[in-house]
C-alpha cells in the first residue's frame, strides 16, 4: 500500500483497519517532504522527530485497544499563521523567527484531540498579506505543476504541499481568498468554512 496515492479518507480507513501503521504513513509523507521541499519551499518547519513520536504513540494505543480520535495517524500540515506550542510560529516573517506560542490555536487543539499527526508548518505570504506566496521572508513557494509559476496565496505552502503529495491534507486561512485561490491554482480542493463556524482563536491576525 502506497500512502502517497491515497486520499485522506482512504488513509484514515486504512489506518483504522490496520492495513497501514501511523508510523509507516507518517514516514512516507516525511520522506516525500524531505525529497521535494528544497524545490517547492512549501514548508518552513518540518517536525520529523515529533511527528514520528506521535505516530508511534498512536500505534501503541491502537495495539492496546485504547480509544483513538477520528483522525488517528493522519498526517496534517499547518499554515504557519496558527499558534503551536511544539513548533515555531513565524507567519513567514523574520520578526517572529523562533517564536514559540504559549498555547495552541483552537483548530490545532481540536486536531490534536482527533489524534492527527502534524508533520510541519507551511510557508505563506508574510503575515498573510498577499495573494501569490511570493512575499515570504523565507523565500517564495513554487507551484508544483510549473516551478516558474506562483501557487497563489496567502496559503500557498498549504496548497502546494497537498498538490505535491507532501501531505494528504493541510490547514490554511482565508480572509479574501487565501484558501480558495491557491487551491484553484494548484489544482486541489480548498474549503473556506462559513464565517464563525470554526474558531479563529490562535490564528495570528491578518497583516
Amino acid at each position: 500500500m502506497q500512502p502517497l496515492e491515497l486520499s485522506a479518507v482512504d488513509l484514515v480507513a486504512a489506518l483504522r483497519q490496520g492495513d497501514l501503521t501511523a508510523v509507516q504513513c507518517t514516514a512516507a509523507f516525511l520522506d516525500r517532504i524531505e525529497a521535494t521541499n528544497g524545490t517547492i519551499n512549501a514548508f518552513l518547519t518540518i517536525d520529523r522527530d515529533g511527528a514520528l513520536e506521535r505516530a508511534a504513540d498512536i500505534d501503541a494505543r491502537r495495539s492496546a485497544g485504547k480509544p483513538l480520535g477520528a483522525l488517528a495517524g493522519l498526517p496534517v500540515a499547518l499554515k504557519d499563521v496558527l499558534c503551536t506550542t511544539d513548533m515555531p510560529t513565524t507567519c513567514a516573517s523574520k520578526m517572529l523567527a523562533g517564536f514559540r506560542p504559549p498555547y495552541d490555536a483552537d483548530v490545532v487543539a481540536r486536531l490534536r484531540r482527533a489524534d492527527a499527526v502534524f508533520v510541519g508548518k507551511t510557508n505563506m505570504d508574510e503575515f498573510a498579506m498577499g495573494g501569490s506566496n511570493e512575499n515570504s521572508a523565507f523565500g517564495p513557494v513554487r507551484n508544483p505543476w510549473d516551478l516558474s509559476r506562483a501557487p497563489g496565496g496567502s496559503s500557498g505552502g498549504s496548497a502546494a504541499c497537498v498538490a505535491a503529495d507532501m501531505a494528504p491534507v493541510a490547514i490554511g486561512s482565508d480572509t479574501g481568498g487565501s484558501i480558495r485561490q491557491p487551491a484553484g491554482l494548484c489544482g486541489i480542493t480548498g474549503l473556506k468554512p462559513t464565517y464563525g463556524r470554526v474558531s479563529r482563536r490562535g490564528l495570528i491576525a491578518f497583516a
